[in-house]
């Protein structure tokens, strides 16, 4: 990494958990993604889910072929799990180079997680396969029960699940993605080098007031919601420490502003086209510039035993407005940071 105080250059960073969504959504943001990023690890839930390795490689080459003429940018594809996901599938799946993580969404967790795994002992031979053959689980680290307050649903899952899980499969590489607590935090501080955890812009800078800040702000909302302050703290602590277990997964979720701004209110921010200026923001606030390599580029290749990335980006201190609105292949979405600035931009290439 070269910097000095106006100026940084990076090895090129990637994406270790987004959503490009399929369709006519898929050509709206796939670009913004493959601009900042060289490879990303891609969500599963889409409607119906990528069940099986055909699927998913189906999915694969959609994406490529949304990409603009001459993008450099490789996805990697994730099995989504269900309460009766095939173990020979999956294996062989991962075999061929077709899948690169597994995820688990709890049923009816976030979006389109109603085939979600509704108990994690059904998939017990699933992870005890993945186990062996050193295929990573991704997540979404939210227990679903009515009962429980949705604050506290990340901290629930962790007593209830995921110690359980790490102490039944103390081999399985577990990505504890999107955290969002102090409680996540500490759990992944005191776990092994088989644990792993993405942190979000959004989470980063704002807390839960962000969702009611002179109204309801939708755009604010995601999930797993933002917490307290002492949560965004802790993230922003763990983000700049320059430990390997955290590493960049912006979960940007796009979605039609009318989704958004609606009696539905769908959850999901949309960051992707400004994901590496909000990091770079977060780590000059903290003066940590010289551990955002780490994070966005070095941390997460290791975890996932693939190879650091050859290409560089750069990026100025130059203060930009983020427009209200963004247009782009017909779909009309609503940026992170949007209406505001942010004191740092991708140097063009």
């Amino acid at each position: 990494m070269t910097d000095n105080q106006d100026r940084i250059t990076i090895r090129r960073p990637d994406d270790w958990h987004v959503h490009l969504r399929d369709g006519a959504m898929l050509a709206a943001v796939a670009h913004f993604t493959a601009r900042q990023f060289a490879r990303a690890i891609v969500m599963p839930n889409l409607s119906p889910p990528v069940t099986s390795a055909a699927s998913a490689a189906a999915y694969r080459d959609r994406i490529i072929a949304a990409l603009p003429e001459g993008a450099d940018f490789t996805p990697l594809m994730t099995c989504y799990l269900t309460d009766d996901a095939d173990a020979d599938d999956i294996a062989s799946g991962h075999a061929a180079g077709i899948y690169t993580a597994a995820k688990l969404y709890p049923a009816n967790a976030t979006t389109n997680s109603a085939h979600g795994v509704t108990d994690v002992t059904h998939i017990m031979p699933v992870l005890e396969r993945m186990q062996t053959i050193g295929m990573p689980l991704l997540v979404h680290g939210e227990v679903t029960d009515g009962e429980i307050d949705i604050f506290d649903r990340e901290a629930v899952f962790i007593d209830r699940v995921l110690e359980k899980l790490i102490r039944d499969l103390p081999g399985l590489k577990i990505v504890f993605e999107h955290i969002t607590t102090e409680q996540a935090v500490q759990f992944v501080d005191s776990a092994g080098p088989n644990i792993g955890a993405t942190i979000t812009p959004h989470h980063l800078h704002i807390n839960r007031n962000a969702m009611f800040a002179g109204g309801i702000r939708p755009h604010a909302y995601c999930l797993p919601v933002a917490k307290r302050e002492r949560h965004r703290l802790a993230l922003r602590k763990a983000a700049t420490s320059g430990s390997a277990s955290y590493f960049l997964g912006t979960d940007s979720a796009p979605h039609e502003i009318a989704a958004k701004q609606s009696a539905c209110g769908c959850a999901g921010i949309f960051n992707a086209p400004y994901a590496l200026e909000s990091y770079a923001a977060v780590f000059a606030e903290e003066n940590a510039l010289a551990r955002l390599e780490g994070f966005a580029s070095e941390h997460g290749p290791d975890f996932y035993g693939l190879p650091l990335n050859e290409g560089r980006v750069t990026l100025e201190r130059i203060d930009g407005s983020i427009p209200d609105q963004i247009e782009s292949s017909g779909s009309t979405l609503v940026p992170f940071h949007a209406g505001s600035a942010l004191p740092w931009r991708l140097a063009a290439d």
